[in-house]
C-alpha cells in the first residue's frame, strides 16, 4: 500500500525535474561571483536589486501576452506595437495638454483600437487556426507602427513623470562603498508591481475576471451559459492595452519615447513564454527570473567568456533570455506554470 502510495509523487518529481534543474542552474549562477570573489557582497546585492526592478517591468509587459492568450487564444505579436503607440499617443498629446489629460486621451485610444480590433479582427476570424490569427496580430503591429509614425512621427520624444533621476546609496553601514539603487527604477518597479497586484486581483476575485477564466478555460461552454464573448474579448484587449500603456509610460520615461520601444517590449515574448502563456502568475515568476538572469548574465557571465575565449564582450543581455528559454521548452514546452496539451489518438 505504502509503495503505491508513494508512485503519484515519484512520478510528479519526474515530471518536474526541469524546473528543479532550471532552479539548481540559477542558483549555480547567482551564487558563482560570489564563491569566485568576482563580486562583493554589496555589488551582487546591487546587480541582483537591478535585475529584479527590470524583471518586474518585463513581467508588466508579459502580462499583456498572457491576458489576450488566455482569454482568446490569440498569440499578440503587435503587444510591443501597443507599447510604442500608447508611448508615441501620449508624449504627443502632453505637448499641447497636460501629462494627466494626455494619458486619460491616450487610455481612450486604447480602449477604442481595442473595439476595432474586436470587430474588425476577431470577429471575422473566430475559429480560424492560430496560425491566421498569429499572421492578424503581425499586421496588425505592423499598421500600428506605420500608423503610429505617419500621425505623431518618428523623432525621441520626452515624457517626464517627475520620477527622480538621482540614484541613491543604501547600506553603507552593511556594505563597503553601500548599494547603489536607482530611484527611478524603484519607483517604476513598485508602479508595475502594484498593477501586476491589481490585475492578479481582478483575474480571481471579481466577476468579469472569473467570466475571462471562464472563456479561456473553454469559450464555447463559457457562451453557453450566456457570456458574451465579443464582449469580453473588448475588454481583454482593453486591459491589455491599458497595461501597454503603462509600460510604454515607464519605458519611455527611462529610455525616451522611441521605435525601438516595440523592441524592448518584445522582451517580455520569452518571459511570457518562460511562464506559460496561459499563467499569470507564471509571467510574474518568469519576468524575475529573466530580470534576474540577463543582469547577471550580462554582468559577470560576459566578463568571463570575454576573458576565457578573448572576445570583445557586451551584448550578452540581448539574447540571454532567448538561449534560456529555448533551452527550457526543450524539455518543458508548456512553460513552467502552463496547461499541458495532450491529444489522444
Amino acid at each position: 500500500m505504502k509503495p503505491a502510495m508513494q508512485r503519484p509523487s515519484i512520478a510528479r518529481l519526474r515530471r518536474q525535474w526541469p524546473v528543479v534543474l532550471l532552479a539548481a542552474l540559477l542558483a549555480a549562477g547567482l551564487l558563482a561571483p560570489l564563491a569566485s570573489g568576482a563580486a562583493t557582497a554589496g555589488f551582487f546585492l546591487e546587480v541582483m536589486l537591478g535585475g529584479l526592478m527590470a524583471g518586474v517591468l518585463y513581467s508588466l509587459v508579459a502580462l499583456g501576452f498572457v491576458l489576450i492568450y488566455k482569454a482568446s487564444g490569440v498569440f499578440n505579436y503587435a503587444q510591443g506595437a501597443m507599447v510604442l503607440f500608447a508611448a508615441l499617443a501620449t508624449a504627443r498629446m502632453a505637448e499641447h495638454v497636460p501629462l494627466a489629460l494626455a494619458v486619460v486621451a491616450a487610455l481612450l485610444l486604447m480602449i477604442g483600437f481595442a473595439w476595432l480590433v474586436e470587430r474588425l479582427v476577431l470577429r471575422p476570424l473566430v475559429n480560424q487556426s492560430g496560425a491566421t490569427l498569429l499572421m492578424a496580430t503581425l499586421g496588425i503591429s505592423i499598421f500600428l507602427e506605420g500608423f503610429g509614425q505617419a500621425v505623431w512621427g518618428n523623432d525621441i520624444y520626452r515624457i517626464d513623470l517627475g520620477l527622480p533621476k538621482d540614484p541613491m546609496i543604501v547600506g553603507v553601514h552593511l556594505f563597503e562603498g553601500g548599494v547603489l539603487v536607482s530611484r527611478e527604477d524603484l519607483v517604476a518597479a513598485s508602479v508595475a508591481a502594484a498593477l501586476v497586484l491589481m490585475l492578479s486581483l481582478f483575474f480571481q476575485k471579481t466577476a468579469t475576471g472569473r467570466a475571462l477564466r471562464a472563456v479561456a478555460d473553454d469559450h464555447l461552454a463559457a457562451q453557453s451559459i450566456g457570456i458574451p464573448l465579443n464582449r469580453i474579448w473588448v475588454i481583454v484587449w482593453a486591459v491589455a492595452g491599458f497595461v501597454a500603456l503603462v509600460a510604454g509610460l515607464v519605458w519611455g520615461s527611462k529610455l525616451g519615447v522611441q521605435f525601438s520601444l516595440s523592441q524592448v517590449a518584445l522582451k517580455a515574448l520569452p518571459v511570457a513564454i518562460l511562464g506559460g502563456l496561459t499563467s499569470i502568475p507564471g509571467a510574474i515568476v518568469g519576468g524575475l527570473i529573466i530580470g534576474v538572469g540577463e543582469k547577471f548574465a550580462d554582468v559577470f557571465l560576459g566578463q568571463a567568456l570575454a576573458h576565457w575565449f578573448n572576445l570583445e564582450g557586451g551584448g550578452i543581455e540581448q539574447w540571454f533570455a532567448y538561449v534560456l528559454v529555448l533551452g527550457f521548452l526543450l524539455v518543458r514546452p508548456e512553460g513552467l506554470f502552463g496547461e499541458r496539451h495532450i491529444d489522444r489518438v
